[in-house]
């Protein structure tokens, strides 16, 4: 075994003794609303796939199609290969669908905000970030050379600190940047504060609205449009992974933004583009999402579901106001328990700990879909309920008729 090697093995060694270390799950199956995990069905609360669309007949028969007419792949980079039709078509839907001028795609989410942190600041400029951004937009921050100003989560009065702060300093642009929907509380961004205060100092908004998109808003156009913020938000990120389902992530905003990020955004510059059935299924998810909001409506009733009966069986479930809601027990340990305990009796929910949230926030985060049946999310209560009193976790049971405030 080589020093590396060595090194490496160290260091999983310390990830067992915490608690921490995983193996990957292999599914057996597509993803929804149950997987085969394992030669047996459970249910998953594991899955960003909020509406379904991952399985939905229109999107495999648009990707299907896209292959016979485009290829299996695109080539390469679209400034030396030039770009096909279809990903110029991906992105005019994109944007209509967010109430902006102009859209480009990249390979992730996280590709995106790297893209486009890394292309719109430089050293002259500053970024104010929320604490509990993304980690892509953490690394993001990390690979520019702008001022860091970073303010507690969702704290308005330490935004405007930092504001003051960075125009105090003289920067040249300044950017404020917080997700939409936060991955692992469910809260959502006081958006409209957050523009307030932006506004009077001169600074830009960018809202990454990954677990957003498809969630809030109109036909899930995401949190711009749930707070009525349409042309007031100068960028806003996204997934095409999530909610739609499919693969990839995109910009949308100005037409400068988005030539600003054919030229000096990274990850567009030296990655290839999507391939054909990729964006040929995208578009045919924006068709699903502006022709069927059921599938929004039934997400919603299903969260508001599970969430109560998680509350009131006794689970902290923090501040969540999402169809992501966490169970929160404390040690990374615990959470990984409560994970293998869930996955004994039928519910397949991943446990997650530091360095993902801190230390004493572990938690089994859940999300439910617009797929899955009452029953099945009873039984995963069921499941929850006999899963705590096995590894004896404190609960705190709400009575009936009791004050929840």
């Amino acid at each position: 075994m080589s020093d590396l090697d060595t090194s490496l093995r160290a260091d999983l060694d310390q990830l067992r003794q915490e608690g921490r270390f995983r193996p990957l799950v292999v599914l057996d199956s597509p993803q929804d609303a149950e997987v085969l995990i394992g030669g047996r069905r459970l249910i998953n609360l594991s899955s960003n796939n909020y509406l379904g669309l991952n399985t939905h007949p229109r999107l495999k028969q648009a990707a299907i199609e896209a292959v016979r007419a485009w290829g299996a792949g695109s080539g390469a980079v679209r400034s030396i290969a030039g770009t096909q039709s279809i990903h110029e078509e991906l992105e005019a839907r994109l944007a209509a669908f967010k109430g902006t001028a102009a859209s480009l795609t990249l390979q992730s989410g996280y590709t995106a905000n790297l893209a486009v942190l890394g292309g719109v600041l430089g050293e002259q400029d500053a970024v104010v970030s929320d604490a509990l951004n993304h980690a892509s937009i953490i690394d993001g921050i990390r690979l520019t050379k702008a001022g860091r100003y970073l303010f507690p989560h969702r704290d308005m009065d330490a935004l405007q600190q930092r504001l003051e702060e960075a125009r105090r300093d003289g920067r040249r642009r300044v950017l404020v940047v917080t997700d939409g929907v936060f991955s692992m509380d469910g809260d959502i961004a006081p958006l409209p504060a957050i523009v307030e205060r932006a506004e009077a100092f001169g600074a830009a908004v960018m809202v990454d609205d990954a677990h957003a998109s498809g969630v809030l808003g109109r036909n899930g156009r995401g949190s711009v449009d749930h707070f009525g913020l349409e042309g007031r938000v100068a960028i806003q990120v996204g997934t095409l992974s999530k909610a739609v389902g499919v693969l990839g992530g995109y910009v949308a905003g100005s037409q400068e933004l988005r030539d600003t990020l054919i030229h000096l955004g990274r990850p567009f510059l030296f990655s290839t583009s999507h391939p054909p059935a990729v964006v040929a299924a995208c578009i045919a998810a924006i068709d699903v999402m502006e022709s069927e909001p059921e599938r929004q409506q039934r997400l919603w009733e299903n969260a508001r579901h599970f969430k109560e009966g998680l509350t009131t069986l006794g689970f902290n479930c923090g501040h969540s106001e999402t169809p992501i809601t966490p169970v929160i027990v404390g040690e990374a340990r615990h959470a990984m328990a409560l994970s293998d305990q869930l996955r004994e009796r039928g519910v397949f929910a991943q446990g997650i700990g530091y360095p993902t949230v801190a230390r004493d926030q572990g938690r089994v985060r859940t999300i439910v879909t617009s797929t899955h049946t009452k029953e099945q999310l009873d039984r995963a209560l069921e499941a929850f309920a006999d899963s705590a009193r096995a590894l004896g976790l404190p609960l705190h049971p709400v009575v009936a008729g009791a004050s929840q405030a």
